[in-house]
């Protein structure tokens, strides 16, 4: 039970110096490289992302939702389907 235990710990110290860089020159498996640059590569418009105080992401999100129901009222009142008991012949 001890060497299980001491086996542990010794894996935590070894992924623990992985992760800090400090086996960087040796080790395979190195944190710092990119893990997948596709997707890197593949953004469109980084740039264009802004980030935002969480009050006026809220306040954007409720404006947005209000015009979204607004014009999907309007949609609906200028679209108006017959309804079935309405006989137009």
């Amino acid at each position: 039970m001890r060497w299980l235990v001491l086996l542990l710990v010794l894996a935590n110290v070894a992924f623990f110096a992985l992760a800090q860089g400090w086996l960087a020159p040796l080790a395979v498996l190195s944190t710092s490289a990119q893990r997948e640059p596709q997707r890197l590569a593949a953004q469109v418009q980084p740039q264009a992302l802004r980030i935002v105080a969480t009050g006026a992401a809220t306040a954007a999100a409720a404006s947005a939702a209000t015009a979204a129901a607004a014009a999907a009222a309007a949609a609906t009142s200028d679209a108006a389907p017959a309804t079935a008991g309405s006989n137009e012949d």
